[in-house]
């Protein structure tokens, strides 16, 4: 039997199921596909309960991930087949070119000479970085990757030459790992719906429509703007915003289900809207609000606001106002019954949460879902879902689940099974 566990996915969840088994005294591999760990709370501006920073929480784990020995972190990697039973999994792993090793200091040597740009991924494409990058300045592990889809290789290599460590190797191949565990955490989150495929909601046609997790970016002091509110289009500071709730959710056309914490968020992104701007208006669209348990007195406080209203009603189109460059929000008011049009500066989009394992699903012992949420196996099992992995959750939820996988990871990684 081994007591050593595989934590898939490097986001709050993962980091807390590790750094919880491994301090109860398992060997942990910690394994994440991007270049560095945090997740989707590393891009958020605040988050609950507390509505701090993620650098509040996020420091702090960092310095016990590095801190534990019991634990190996492996970026750039990702699980590929899984199959065994508790105490005896045998996972294999492919782990991707980083194409910078170990003597990466972060000294920043290799960006300006890179010639190529490209979308940032932190930011949700909203500006641009350096095919080289460090992802962001509390990036872990603290050195650079090269994102191999813009690299220009050979025919470059001027961050090699810029390198003053040797740290950049333009020919690292993939790797193949075989480990042996004794238990498996799957917490490799989500992914925004795309609001694309939603058709009457205008995301793509006008740059001033955006998604959730794009302005909680733009809400970040560390995001496209400082934190400061400004209209993609014109750079202007912005003074009105509509939310839209279920944007794509709970509709059998695009994602039939509720994501949960959207109404929360909304609430929560129009709040830090008015402390950036207390001059600023925030309207909220909506089919029902759902701010479940405790949270139901944070949702009283924000919509007591006058600055703040709440409108009953499904959007059924966004228009561009002619000569002013307003976005017009033509909804059904339910409260009314009649057709309501809303002018503003921008549009947030409040679509909803995708399981990451949606697509590329691993092979072997795990069981999803129709939607590609994990499911608990059977039991017994040593396979089990953390966070977003499971079903749409809040930050705090994500910590106590990754908390109660690493327990039931321990115990079905030491358990003996008895053979007649």
């Amino acid at each position: 039997m081994s007591d050593t566990i595989l934590v898939l996915g490097g986001g709050i969840a993962g980091i807390t199921a590790a750094l919880e088994a491994a301090e109860a005294g398992a060997k942990v591999y910690l394994v994440e596909k991007n270049p560095h760990l945090g997740g989707r709370v590393a891009q958020l501006a605040r988050y609950f309960p507390k509505l701090c920073p993620p650098t509040c929480g996020l420091e702090i784990n960092y310095r016990r991930l590095r801190d534990n020995p019991n634990i190996e972190v492996l970026t750039t990697t990702e699980l590929t087949a899984l199959q065994g039973s508790p105490g005896d999994y045998k996972a294999t792993l492919a782990r991707h070119p980083r194409y910078v090793n170990d003597r990466c200091t972060a000294c920043g040597a290799c960006v300006d000479p890179c010639p190529v740009e490209r979308p940032n991924p932190f930011d949700y494409g909203m500006t641009t970085t350096k095919t080289i990058s460090l992802g962001h300045e509390m990036a872990y592990p603290m050195k650079y990757a090269i994102d191999e889809s813009t690299c220009l290789f050979d025919s470059c290599a001027k961050c090699v030459q810029a390198c003053p460590y040797d740290a950049i190797d333009l020919h690292m191949q993939q790797e193949i790992l075989e480990l042996t565990v004794g238990a498996v955490v799957i917490a490799t989150g989500w992914k925004p719906y795309d609001a694309g495929t939603i058709a009457n909601l205008a995301f793509g046609h006008f740059p001033d429509v955006v998604t959730n997790v794009m302005f909680e970016r733009m809400l970040a002091s560390n995001g496209p703007s400082g934190g400061i509110v400004i209209r993609p289009s014109d750079g202007k500071a912005v003074e009105s915003v509509a939310f839209i709730q279920c944007a794509g959710s709970r509709d059998r056309l695009y994602l039939s289900y509720c994501s949960s914490i959207c109404c929360l968020a909304s609430l929560k992104e129009a709040s830090l809207l008015l402390e950036r701007n207390p001059q600023a208006s925030a309207y909220i669209f909506y089919i029902d609000l759902r701010t479940p348990g405790t949270y139901q007195s944070f949702a009283s406080k924000v919509l007591d606001h006058p600055r703040i209203s709440a409108i009953k009603g499904k959007v059924a189109d966004i228009l561009l106002e002619p000569g002013s460059g307003q976005l017009v929000v033509v909804a059904d008011d339910m409260v009314s019954g009649a057709m309501s049009h809303t002018s503003v500066d921008l549009v947030v989009l409040a679509t909803g949460m995708e399981p990451s394992l949606a697509e590329g699903r691993p092979q072997g012992e795990m069981d999803f879902d129709p939607y590609g949420f994990v499911l608990q196996g059977s039991d017994p099992s040593g396979v089990f879902a953390a966070g977003c992995a499971r079903a749409p959750v809040d930050v705090a939820t994500a910590t106590l689940d990754g908390t109660a996988a690493a327990m039931s990871a321990i115990r079905a990684s030491r358990q003996m099974v008895v053979v007649p």
